[in-house]
């Protein structure tokens, strides 16, 4: 139905769109029949897989949504309903025991191997790589997209890529098929993968990204992903991560609008940089940052920074974003017109929307509001917008929205929620590593 539509149209952007509703209806397809199976095994852990895939499933439903045309978007309402019908239903069946998801504090993710722990432990330079890139010719190949094209498919064991120092000037995809790889550099500011796709030149927002990854298991690591088309190209995204169960640690992702497209499933960034201007962290991801830097840029005259623009378009969504152990500070162009310009911490994008910014530092960059709306009183009463013990001087909670989803949180098991035990069910940690991953409150 839809290559049928794709054929009668002749707007390139729309074509653009059609082209990504097939990819995300084909990742549906098989997030539905792992949801099955999960269900099957009848267990609270594999019920939250579940929740979480099916989660994607109407993520994936709603961006195709949004990037088409209403006329073509019959069906797709159907499929929404459908999904929303599922999460509604599995919500109901699910026992609310959650002993399962508390595990012992200060370790990697359950998903992390020991041999990834050792990985993530060790230099790009250090570590016995399946494929390595160089542009001087002195590895497998000279371009990180061959060497994914070229990575096995629906691996069971982690396939490593090493990218040697340099700037390489190419757009990247990790398909779904490429399971449990690792890309890993010579440090964020050593290994560049750069791009420049944007909006206003043609291409869809989902389509612009630098470096995509829908690959389960997804490890990213000591690179920097940037797209370099400035702010007057409107949505131009470096990093978009739609691989369930993904790590991005000690990465350095750079744009203006839209950097970081946290489209879906359960992800981790740890002491990592993203900067941008409006919405630069969005999408509607389970996802967690830990003693990350998150840095707004100077934008365009008239324009107003956005930390987050999180997605979560239904209530039974398991999604969410959580900033915790954080700095959100402005960057040294911001710096000193830090007063012409408002920044906040996040607009409701869609109706559900929830972000929790928690035990992290706000720089006085940050308005004493707080967050913006999106547009009027859309999503005010349906949002979930809370801070939790943060310090600094744009933390004061005082002056911040009256709206009826903001929440100055105070009781910490209030806060528990939206920690890597339970917003992304971390699974048991590793403690020997040079990382302290914490899946608690307690740093």
């Amino acid at each position: 139905m839809v290559r049928k539509i794709k054929n009668q149209i002749n707007d390139i952007r729309q074509q653009g769109a059609l082209t990504d509703c097939l990819e995300l209806l084909d990742l549906s397809v098989d997030l539905v029949s792992d949801s099955i199976a999960a269900i099957d095994k009848r267990s609270r852990l594999e019920h939250a897989n579940a929740q979480s895939w099916l989660s994607g499933v109407l993520t994936n439903h709603v961006t195709c949504l949004d990037s088409v045309s209403t006329k073509n978007g019959t069906v797709l309402d159907e499929l929404i309903t459908r999904a929303k019908v599922a999460l509604a239903m599995l919500a109901s069946v699910t026992t609310q025991n959650e002993d399962v998801f508390r595990t012992v504090l200060g370790k990697m993710p359950s998903w992390v191997s020991s041999r990834d722990r050792k990985l993530m432990e060790s230099s790009g330079k250090d570590i016995k790589a399946n494929a390595v890139v160089a542009q001087d010719g002195t590895g497998d190949y000279q371009t990180l997209a061959e060497a994914v094209a070229a990575a096995p498919d629906k691996s069971k064991t982690r396939y490593v890529i090493y990218v040697k120092m340099g700037i390489y000037k190419e757009n990247v995809e990790v398909t779904s098929r490429k399971m449990n790889l690792m890309i890993v550099g010579d440090g964020m500011n050593a290994t560049i993968i750069t791009g420049s796709l944007n909006y206003v030149d043609g291409t869809t927002t989902f389509r612009s990204a630098t470096l995509a990854a829908v690959g389960q298991g997804f490890i990213l690591q000591d690179i920097c992903i940037q797209n370099t088309a400035g702010p007057e190209k409107h949505q131009a995204v470096a990093l978009r991560v739609g691989g369930d169960m993904s790590v991005i640690n000690r990465c350095r992702i750079d744009a203006y609008q839209d950097t970081l497209y946290a489209h879906s499933q359960r992800q981790f960034y740890r002491d990592s940089y993203v900067s941008g201007t409006i919405d630069f962290i969005f999408g509607n991801a389970a996802v967690v940052f830990q003693k990350c830097q998150l840095i707004a840029r100077k934008p365009s005259k008239n324009q107003k920074n956005m930390v987050t623009a999180q997605g979560r378009t239904d209530p039974n969504q398991a999604t969410g974003t959580s900033i915790q152990f954080c700095d959100i500070i402005a960057s040294p162009d911001l710096e000193p017109v830090v007063k012409e310009f408002k920044t906040y911490l996040g607009r409701p994008w869609k109706e559900y929307s929830r972000t929790v910014v928690m035990q992290s530092y706000l720089g006085g960059l940050i308005d004493p509001a707080g967050w913006a709306e999106w547009s009027g009183e859309f999503a005010l009463k349906t949002l979930y917008y809370g801070e939790y013990m943060n310090n600094g001087p744009g933390a004061g909670t005082s002056k911040r929205v009256k709206w009826p989803g903001y929440h100055v949180i105070t009781d910490p098991a209030e806060a528990m929620p939206f920690t890597v035990a339970e917003l992304i069910q971390g699974g048991s940690w590793l403690s020997s590593t040079g990382v302290a991953y914490v899946d608690g409150l307690n740093d």
